[in-house]
């Protein structure tokens, strides 16, 4: 491909700088959400290839370590890519796996302008792993966290605000209308319960969206075959993910499903 220029203060590598410049489309970009959830997986990918023995443990705790400052938000400045970009996310997967293996390789002493590197962004960061699995995961993680701890409990708060109105107003009586026409009466408090029972439908069925979502691509590799990871990474590193989220997140039951189609997302969108 040639050789690339790279701001010399920054942790991204050749292939985010190139994706950076070839790019050059709208100013979408990739939302943090995705970027913290990679942070997460990645962290689980190190300590499941520890666990697996394909790992050395210094180099999965300096892994780890740079995934935490990912997830504080200290390392937001490092992931410039639109959303635009190759159909398998790859160039935000190596966005993520470039700045950890830099990142680490500096707290470990080193500098960026070093050629040799202790991390390696696709040997170690990237172990186990293909831009094909982990960014649905990504998506998987990023889009249930968003709803458990976002949209469920504000559309909560406005059904219980709404509750309370059809309460207070159940006896104002006003004129329904039908068409733009008036049409028979109704209380107030009966038409805002109308709202409460929508919002009670649309969380019901949001809710019921959560166990699709929670199935993980990771561990599918490339293909969905799993080609190149250890046994038992697969439900090893959903297990990890689950502890590290704190979200009951499972391996995906068929990894081909699982990177072939998005309709777990959806969905969820669509509800």
């Amino acid at each position: 491909m040639g050789p690339v220029e790279i701001p010399a203060d920054k942790y991204w590598g050749a292939q985010t700088e190139r994706s950076r410049n070839n790019f050059k489309i709208g100013g979408n970009l990739m939302p943090k959400e995705v970027i913290y959830a990679f942070a997460i997986l990645k962290k689980a990918a190190a300590q499941a290839n520890y666990e697996l023995k394909v790992l050395p443990k210094e180099k999965c705790e300096i892994i780890s370590k740079v995934c935490d400052e990912i997830l504080t938000g200290a390392l937001d400045n490092e992931f410039p890519l639109v959303v635009w970009q190759t159909g398998s996310g790859t160039q935000s997967n190596m966005n993520v796996n470039e700045v950890v293996a830099n990142r680490a390789h500096v707290l470990l002493g080193g500098k960026l302008m070093d050629e040799k590197k202790e991390i390696h962004p696709n040997d170690d960061v990237n172990k186990s792993q293909s831009s094909n699995d982990t960014f649905p995961t990504a998506m998987s993680i990023a889009a249930y966290k968003m709803i458990v701890e976002h949209t469920i409990p504000n559309v909560e708060l406005l059904k219980n605000t709404l509750d309370a109105k059809a309460r207070a107003y159940m006896n104002v009586v006003k004129i329904g209308r039908t068409h733009l026409m008036d049409a028979t009466p109704l209380t107030l408090g009966q038409e805002f319960s109308g709202y409460v029972s929508q919002l009670e439908h649309g969380i019901k069925a949001l809710k019921n969206t959560l166990a699709h979502l929670s199935e993980l691509a990771l561990g599918g590799s490339a293909v969905g075959t799993g080609l190149n990871t250890p046994n038992g990474y697969a439900v090893l590193v959903a297990k990890k993910i689950s502890e590290i989220s704190g979200l009951p997140f499972i391996t995906a039951e068929n990894k081909f499903e699982s990177l072939a189609s998005h309709d777990s997302m959806v969905e969820a969108s669509a509800h």
